[in-house]
C-alpha cells in the first residue's frame, strides 16, 4: 500500500469461469459495513468481475486482506473507468462526491447511493451530465457494527433493497436490479418520497426509539440497575449501539419525515400513559401489536 492515491495491487488468483458480471468494473465508494459488505457479495456473485474500493488506506489495506477488493485508492482517480459507481459514504458525504463524479469517471456509468434517504440525493443528481445515469438505493440490511470488519457477503440475502429511478424504468434500472439480484437482494421500485416516508417509520423510528429508550433506561437506573438487565431490554436497544455518524447525516436530511413518525408515536404514548389500569385497553393494544407484528415477513422476525 501506498499514499497519494497510488493503486494498490490487483488480486487475480483462484479465479473460476463464472457468468458474465452485469457489470465489470465496480466501483464502491466507501468499505464501511454496507459498502464492504457489497464488495464481498459482488466478488462472491462475479468472481472475475474488478472490484475497486475508494477509502482511506487503512481501511483499504483491510478489504484487501479480507479480499473484498481488486484494487484500490484514496480518491476518486481509480474509478474512472467504473461501469457501475456505488456511493457508500455518509449522506452528506454522498452529496459531495457527486459533484465530483463527472470529473473522475470517463464514460457512460451507471450511478447509485446506498443512503437511508432519498429526496436530496435523487435532486442533486439532476445535475450530473448525460452519461452518468443515477439512481437512487437503499439496501434494507445493517447491523448494529459498522466498518470493514464487521462486513459480510450474506448481509443482503433475502432483504428488499430499494430504488428510486428518475425517470421510470430503463436498461440502467434493469442492469441495477439484476444486479441487486445477484447479491442476493430483492429490488423494491418506488419514488424517492415514499422511500422516506416508509424509511422513517421502519428504520429511522426503531433507531431513534432504541438510543432514547437506552439513555432513558440508564439513567433512571445507572450501571447498578443496568447490571440486572433481562434478555427484553438487551434485544430491544441493540440498534443503540450503533454509531452516530451515519444515522445523524439521515435525521437532518429526512426530519419532516421522521418528526411525523415522533409524532405519532408520543401520540400513541400519551393514549397508553392514561389507560394503564385499564385492562382491556391493554389487552387491545397488544393484540393489536401482534397481530401487526405477524404481519412481517418471516426473516425480519427472527
Amino acid at each position: 500500500m501506498t499514499d497519494g492515491g497510488r493503486r494498490l495491487p490487483l488480486r487475480m488468483a483462484g479465479r473460476l469461469p463464472e457468468a458474465a458480471p452485469v457489470f465489470e468494473r465496480i466501483a464502491i465508494v466507501g468499505l464501511g459495513l454496507i459498502g464492504g459488505s457489497l464488495a464481498l457479495a459482488a466478488k462472491q456473485a462475479w468472481p472475475q468481475a474488478l472490484v475497486i474500493g475508494v477509502d482511506t488506506n487503512d481501511v483499504l489495506e483491510r478489504a484487501v486482506h479480507l479480499h473484498a477488493v481488486d484494487v484500490g485508492a484514496n480518491d476518486l482517480v481509480v474509478a474512472a473507468d467504473a461501469d457501475l459507481v456505488v456511493l457508500a459514504a455518509p449522506v452528506s458525504a454522498n452529496l459531495m462526491l457527486l459533484v465530483d463524479l463527472p470529473e473522475y469517471v470517463n464514460g457512460d456509468c451507471v450511478v447509485t447511493d446506498v443512503g437511508a434517504s432519498k429526496r436530496t440525493i435523487v435532486e442533486a443528481a439532476r445535475s450530473l451530465p448525460p452519461r452518468l445515469t443515477f439512481i437512487g438505493g437503499d439496501p434494507l440490511a445493517g447491523a448494529p457494527r459498522r466498518g470493514i470488519e464487521s462486513a459480510r457477503a450474506d448481509l443482503f440475502t433475502d432483504r428488499p433493497w430499494v430504488l428510486t429511478p428518475r425517470n421510470g424504468r430503463s436498461v440502467a434500472v434493469a442492469q441495477l436490479s439484476q444486479f441487486v439480484r445477484g447479491v442476493g437482494a430483492m429490488p423494491v421500485e418506488m419514488t424517492p418520497e415514499k422511500h422516506d416516508q416508509l424509511a422513517a417509520y421502519l428504520n429511522h423510528l426503531p433507531q431513534l426509539v432504541a438510543s432514547v429508550l437506552m439513555r432513558a433506561v440508564g439513567s433512571g437506573v445507572g450501571a447498578e440497575g443496568l447490571a440486572l438487565t433481562g434478555r427484553g431490554l438487551a434485544d430491544m436497544t441493540k440498534l443503540s449501539a450503533s454509531p452516530p455518524d451515519v444515522w445523524k447525516d439521515v435525521f437532518a436530511d429526512n426530519a419532516d419525515q421522521i418528526g411525523a413518525a415522533i409524532d405519532a408515536l408520543i401520540a400513541a404514548l400519551s393514549a397508553v400513559r392514561g389507560r394503564l389500569g385499564d385492562g382491556a385497553a391493554i389487552e387491545e393494544l397488544f393484540d393489536a401489536a401482534a397481530t401487526w407484528r405477524e404481519q412481517m415477513p418471516p426473516r425480519a422476525q427472527l
